[in-house]
């Protein structure tokens, strides 16, 4: 890949059928439940009801949760956001990209000698997709990224 086929930024990366498929289904959970919250027999007390709708609720945002992570690139860096945490990345932060056979998912080698999960890009929406975006990525990171500097700096 050269210089040429760098993404116009901003770019988003995510598992778009990952998400397609965890955004029907929590929504089809959170209907399911309200639904049989309402057409109970009338034997059922309101807290039961309540406790169902509620369970609905809380599945159907674990779902939602599920469908958070994705990668967003611009001119001035990267925004990983992953199930529970977002990090934001300047250029110069993300020495390496790793997309290794086998892997749930991109790895960002950091300059503070950390990785993080980018899991906004992932095998499971399709190999060459990530690997393409994995691609895409390493390439941004090389050209806006600067030489990491001494480490008895």
């Amino acid at each position: 890949m050269t210089s040429t086929d760098l993404p116009d930024l901003p770019v988003t990366w995510l598992p778009r059928r990952t998400r397609a498929v965890l955004l029907t289904a929590s929504g089809v959970l959170a209907t399911v439940f309200v639904v049989m919250a309402l057409i109970l027999p009338p034997s059922w007390q309101l807290n039961d009801r309540v406790m169902l709708v509620f369970l609905g609720l809380v599945f159907s945002g674990v779902g939602l949760m599920l469908a958070r992570p994705r990668v967003d690139a611009d001119a001035d860096g990267v925004l990983v956001v992953n199930l529970v945490r977002s990090r934001r990345l300047h250029w110069a932060e993300i020495l390496r990209v790793n997309l290794k056979q086998g892997d749930p998912w991109v790895t960002l080698d950091l300059a503070d000698g950390t990785s993080l999960a980018a899991m906004g890009i992932q095998p499971s929406g399709g190999r060459d997709q990530a690997v393409r975006a994995a691609l895409q990525l390493r390439d941004l990171v090389e050209s806006r990224g600067a030489a990491p500097e001494p480490a008895n700096a």
